[in-house]
């Protein structure tokens, strides 16, 4: 029998590496729910809300490379339009599955649930369009050229599509035809030409040059390209907030964070003092330019994006990064240019009975990480204090500095470790983002999943009153709620929990949830204002990152 169209449309995305669809099941969407529970190849993750299910989606095709999501029309979709958003500004291929009502409903402009009760059906397919690369509704007829359309939009791009599906439609089988191949943008092989040998001549022209690698690399799959570029250039290569662990950073060329005038004076130094900075899906954003303190000769600077590249003034268009990192490694001149030498946190600095400071606190969660870990790290205080810790060999770092949704990593958490239960995943978060996002605590443990979570706790929303006029306004306080005990009120049965105020303590709590084999929660409480240094010193930055 021939497939349904929801049949084909999972059949395709299993060839492509999904085997998890996270939701909310609802009424207009049940064809699809059905359909994945109906598939012994996939699995139908329920999560507790939409967002929380577009967050973990993101979190999983940060891992896995890809993702996909299911919701029901209007209330569910809206819901989920956040965290969809969030996957475009960064860079991860998200295949929203929307189940809508039936053809024959809409073709009588129905006055039904979740929609504005104006008989209009096309308005939630049309808010999609600027936070997705490719949308289309699904149709028996043209089911098999759009899945394969949007399929190449979103693999070439990196970003979310959006396939809604009528009711009635969804398991009506597909019309066969013979298959339409994507249109897919080729390289110019004379603009690749041009492009390389011109990045090849700066770079082998230059005395000193360094290379910052950026978070395309990892969402395209091109780590290993990367790394043939800066080994055969011999060059230093350092890192934006944005990019950390973009590349590997116990690599021998790696010298550490740059973050433009803000930290790591040395580092800052030996980037802008370089002849020439090679940019690998770079992209200074406010956070990794150090609130706009970087200064980078825009015409001693070239960034190879992901269909382009930039060589000082000249433009070169349709040259895709995978074939420009090829053809650069074979044509580089390898330099002996020596940078700073990296560092991490140093030695934690407290006594067992001495109130948790950033002192301790940072520098003992970076003694803790471990080759390949999962370091999923919230917006705020926390990661911007983890973001120069130094990674072991495998371990990746996350977090969401460009879109900066609050209460993103804790679903991402889960999302990750869905995608690699092989994999230790530690979640660090504060407590005013866990607020928003708390309820996924309890998947982990549903799904048989042993996360190290950490909520930080001082007392606000402490980012906010860093960067905000008044500090103590009421505004950034919130309700007071025992942490520590989530994880049990959720269901966790069986996991470690704590509540840890001095050094100590935190010391001990590690240990037992690096060493007990179960999920643990360490609820860490500090000082209002225990701030991570890149965080106190944004303070000092308003005027530039606002623009005041």
């Amino acid at each position: 029998m021939a497939q349904t169209v929801i049949e084909h449309v999972l059949s395709r995305l299993h060839d492509l590496g999904v085997r998890d669809v996270f939701g909310v099941p609802g009424d207009y969407a049940f064809p699809i729910n059905d359909a994945v529970c109906s598939d012994s190849r996939l699995r139908w993750i329920g999560c507790c809300n939409e967002l929380n299910a577009a967050y973990a989606a993101d979190g999983y095709a940060r891992i896995r490379g890809l993702a996909a999501l299911n919701t029901t029309y209007g209330v569910g979709e809206l819901s989920a339009i956040n965290g969809i958003a969030g996957a475009y500004a960064e860079h991860l291929p998200i295949f929203h599955l929307v189940g809508m009502p039936a053809s024959t409903v809409q073709g009588a402009h129905g006055l039904v649930h979740h929609t504005l009760g104006n008989g209009e059906f096309d308005l939630f397919h049309k808010m999609t369009e600027p936070v997705v690369c490719a949308r289309a509704i699904m149709t028996p007829d043209n089911c098999i050229a759009e899945t394969e359309r949007l399929i190449a939009a979103a693999l070439h791009h990196r970003r979310p599509v959006y396939m809604a599906f009528p009711f009635d439609y969804a398991n009506l089988p597909v019309v066969a035809s013979a298959p339409t191949a994507a249109v897919i943008p080729q390289t110019d092989q004379a603009a690749l030409e041009a492009a390389v040998a011109a990045i090849a001549d700066a770079l082998n022209a230059a005395k000193s040059a360094c290379i910052l690698p950026g978070i395309l690399i990892p969402r395209c799959g091109l780590g290993a390209e990367a790394i043939a570029v800066v080994e055969a250039s011999g060059l230093p290569f350092a890192a934006m907030f944005m990019d950390k662990s973009a590349l590997d950073e116990t690599h021998p060329q790696y010298i550490g964070m740059y973050d433009g005038r803000l930290m790591n004076e040395e580092i800052r130094a030996f980037v802008e003092g370089c002849d020439c900075v090679l940019g690998i899906g770079a992209m200074l954003t406010d956070f990794s330019s150090g609130a706009f303190t970087a200064r980078i000769d825009r015409l001693k600077s070239i960034n190879i994006m992901h269909n382009s590249v930039r060589v000082g003034a000249a433009l070169y268009q349709n040259v895709a990064m995978k074939d420009v990192l090829a053809a650069l490694a074979r044509k580089l001149t390898k330099k002996q240019v020596q940078g700073p030498k990296r560092h991490g946190l140093g030695e934690p600095v407290g006594q067992p009975n001495d109130k948790i400071s950033v002192q301790y606190l940072y520098p003992r969660w970076e003694q803790m990480l471990k080759r390949g870990d999962i370091l999923i790290a919230e917006t705020g205080t926390t990661s911007m204090g983890m973001g120069f810790a130094q990674m072991p060999k495998g371990a990746v770092f996350h977090n969401q500095s460009l879109w900066g949704s609050i209460g993103w990593a804790t679903p991402a958490a889960f999302g990750a470790a869905l995608a690699a239960p092989e994999r230790r995943t530690i979640l660090i978060t504060g407590e005013g983002s866990h607020q928003l996002t708390a309820q996924e605590v309890s998947q982990f443990h549903r799904f048989g999943l042993k996360p190290i979570i950490f909520l930080f706790n001082n007392d606000g929303y402490l980012i906010e009153r860093l960067l905000c006029k008044d500090p103590d306004i009421y505004y950034n306080d919130l309700a007071k709620w025992h942490y520590h005990k989530l994880p049990e009120a959720m269901g966790c049965d069986g996991w470690f929990t704590a509540r840890v105020t001095t050094c100590g303590e935190l010391d001990a709590a590690i240990k037992q949830a690096v060493t007990g084999g179960t999920g643990a929660y360490v609820e860490v409480v500090a000082d209002r204002y225990a701030a991570s240094p890149l965080s106190q010193k944004l303070h000092d930055s308003i005027g530039t990152l606002y623009a005041a």
